[in-house]
Order: C-alpha cells, then sequence, then structure tokens
C-alpha cells in the first residue's frame, strides 16, 4: 500500500492544521483522532492501544504506535519517521520519552480535548509525565479542519456510492414477500465485498414503521408480508470514505397507499437540496425541509437533525460524524465541496442521499432512483464515477 494522495494534497493539509496552531499557540500538535490521523498522515489503526502522531510548527511529523502496525503504517504514511513500541510497553510513557528525546518535553502542546482517543486519563497521564509542558485545548479541530473535501476526497465518495447504488439495485430487484431484512442485508454485503468496499457492514436494514423510530432498528430474521416496507440504509466505506443512501424498499403490492406520501417527501427534500450552495445558513436550509413537513402534517413532531457531514471513518465508537448538522440551532454556513448525508422520513418511509455543495446547489453523488423501489421496478444505477471528480 502506498500514500492514498499525492504529497502536495498533504502539503495542504498540514498547512490547515499549522494555522490553527499557530492562531492556539501551541508548538506541537497531538492528533489521536482517528479520522484526523487518517486525513494527516495517511494511516489510522484502532485504540487497542493508545496511538498518537505529532505534528511540530517546523519539521515533518511523526507517529507512535504499537510495533505490530507500525509497518502497515510505514507504507501507508507520507512521511517516515514511524516509532514503534512493544506490547510490553506504555504507550504514553514511550510518547513522552520521544518528546524528550526531540527537546519537547516542555512544549506548548496542542490538542483536541474532544477527541476521543484524549481521554482524562490519557491528558492526566501525559500531564503527569511531562510536568513541564502545557496542553492548549484546539476544539473540535479534529473534524472541523477537514470539512471540506478535496477533489480526490468527493472522487472516493462518489466510488462508495456507486457501491451503494448496486446494493440498493440487488435488493431492489429481490423484494418479495418471504424477503427478510437479514438476507436483504446479505445481499447487501455481498456487494459491498465484490464491488470494492472495505467492508461489508451494511446500515441499519429494517422494517419502515413510524415516523422517524424505524431508522436505527434492529435487524431481524423475520419474513416481511405482502404490503410490508423494507427500510434499507446502505454505508460502503472505500478506504475510509463513506457514502450513505436510504430508501424504502416495497414487498409486492402498495397495500397501505404509500406511493403519494414518498412523491411528496422526495419533492419536499428535493427543494432542500436545491439550497445547498455555499454561504447557505444551514439552519435556513434545514427549515425548507422541516417546516415543509410539519406545516403539512407528514408528521406531528420532527425532533431529528436533517443532514450531517459525510467523508472518513476510522474504526472507532462514532459510526457518524455530527461535527455539522442541521437542526434550526444550526449556526454556520456551507462552503463549496463540503459533503452531507441528508435524509428525509415519515410514515414509514426514509430517503436520503450522499449530497457534496456546490456553486448551483446540492448535488447527489449516489444515483438510485428517488422513489419507493420495488421488484418491478427498473433500477438501473450509474456504473461510473462523476464527471466532475474523475481523477
Amino acid at each position: 500500500m502506498s500514500p492514498l494522495f499525492p504529497r502536495a494534497e498533504f502539503g495542504r493539509r498540514v498547512a490547515k492544521a499549522r494555522a490553527a496552531m499557530a492562531e492556539a499557540g501551541a508548538e506541537l500538535l497531538l492528533v489521536d483522532h482517528a479520522e484526523f490521523l487518517a486525513w494527516l498522515t495517511g494511516y489510522t489503526v484502532s485504540e487497542t492501544m493508545y496511538r498518537a502522531a505529532f505534528l511540530p510548527r517546523e519539521g515533518e511529523p511523526w507517529f507512535v504506535l504499537r510495533e505490530l502496525d507500525a509497518g502497515p503504517c510505514r507504507d501507508a504514511c507520507w512521511f517516515s519517521d514511524i516509532v514503534g513500541y512493544p506490547d510490553t510497553a506504555e504507550p504514553h510513557a514511550v510518547m513522552a520519552e520521544e518528546l524528550r528525546r526531540r527537546g519537547l518535553a516542555a512544549a506548548w502542546i496542542g490538542a483536541d480535548h474532544s477527541s476521543y482517543g484524549f481521554t482524562a486519563a490519557a491528558r492526566d497521564r501525559l500531564s503527569a509525565l511531562l510536568p513541564d509542558a502545557r496542553f492548549v485545548d484546539l476544539p473540535l479541530v479534529s473534524d472541523l479542519l477537514r470539512a471540506v473535501k478535496s477533489p480526490a476526497e468527493i472522487c472516493l465518495i462518489a466510488e462508495a456510492a456507486g457501491i451503494a447504488d448496486k446494493a440498493m439495485a440487488a435488493i431492489a430487484a429481490q423484494a418479495r414477500p418471504g424477503l427478510s431484512p437479514r438476507s436483504a442485508a446479505a445481499i447487501a454485503a455481498a456487494c459491498f465485498l465484490e464491488n470494492g468496499a472495505d467492508t461489508g457492514e451494511t446500515g441499519p436494514i429494517v422494517p419502515g414503521i413510524g415516523d422517524h423510530e424505524f431508522l436505527h432498528g434492529v435487524m431481524t430474521a423475520q419474513p416481511l408480508r405482502d404490503g410490508d416496507v423494507l427500510h434499507v440504509e446502505l454505508i460502503p466505506k472505500v478506504r475510509n470514505y463513506s457514502a450513505r443512501l436510504m430508501r424504502p424498499v416495497l414487498i409486492g403490492e402498495d397495500r397501505r397507499q404509500l406511493a403519494p406520501l414518498a412523491e411528496r417527501l422526495v419533492a419536499l427534500q428535493d427543494r432542500q437540496l436545491a439550497a445547498m450552495r455555499p454561504g447557505a445558513a444551514a439552519r435556513d436550509v434545514d427549515a425548507i425541509l422541516r417546516e415543509a413537513i410539519l406545516a403539512e402534517g407528514l408528521r406531528p413532531a420532527y425532533d431529528n437533525v436533517t443532514g450531517y457531514t459525510l467523508g472518513l471513518y476510522g474504526r472507532t465508537p462514532r459510526p457518524s460524524d455530527f461535527s455539522r448538522v442541521f437542526l434550526p440551532s444550526s449556526d454556520w454556513r456551507l462552503e463549496e465541496s463540503m459533503v452531507f448525508h441528508m435524509y428525509v422520513s415519515a410514515g414509514g418511509l426514509g430517503f436520503s442521499e450522499t449530497v457534496v455543495v456546490e456553486a448551483g446547489g446540492g448535488r447527489s453523488l449516489t444515483s438510485a432512483p428517488r422513489t419507493m423501489l420495488a421488484a418491478n421496478l427498473k433500477v438501473k444505477p450509474d456504473d461510473s464515477v462523476p464527471p466532475d471528480f474523475r481523477s
């Protein structure tokens, strides 16, 4: 394996990180948030044992991690200073010794105190080992520096979106009475792996019942009956970059007469996506969908977000990135090349797209038909990467 992106792209990322360091007065940046590690260094790994990269204000960074992972790290990183420690070592002590060896034991060390890697225990242990150092909080730097995606990143998300489209079509083709959520998940998982996804993890595939409570339901092996709706959410990743796609899949006949509701939800969401232009206020984009759903009585309440950030996902406790969400209280503005998972649900139906912000509005990287899918519907997902993002 070689670095995923050109050295010049990593150079731009380092420059952004150093600008944030300068603003906070940090001499050194400690990076232990899985997605931030991948973005800044080219490599990420689980927290089985504590690991971190260090970026000085000048010079190349270095990575400290378990020796067992040092080889893959050297292959993937754009820099060569990799320090491996044996399983018998204490990771924090190794890191503290490296800082002393490099003359940085008294440095002002920038860290994202909201990182799930930089726990209170990690902070306290490092502070005890480095009593002359000062830890400076760079709030949410792990997420916010990554918010705007490069063309190469969008290309990977678009590749994942194409896999989601294929898997959705494969499930829809089998949408007949007797299909269970578990068997539908097996179809999707196989399609993911056959088409180049990192893993076979599918996302929630559950019966569509209620306004939004079904979205995170529990998968079962219970066969579905004629007239049921299967809610399918697909979350394939390519080189850790994820796309997401939701569709309701009709089993047999539309006995609940849900087609008009499906059409209305899609029409309202289309208005929202069209408004996703650079400079738009997130709360205004959210209101276009949320207020219409409530005004038309399609849901009695709308308490969940209408979208959230998409991009890198490491092997961490966090399956979704809520560093930027769409709510009535969202006080931030969209920027070109941000990517989001935008979704709407009501009456057991859920629709979502992977959307990139462009000058003319949000553009879906997913291309499955925006309708309630069924076995007799001709679904032909686009096999190609969107032309704007070809490398």
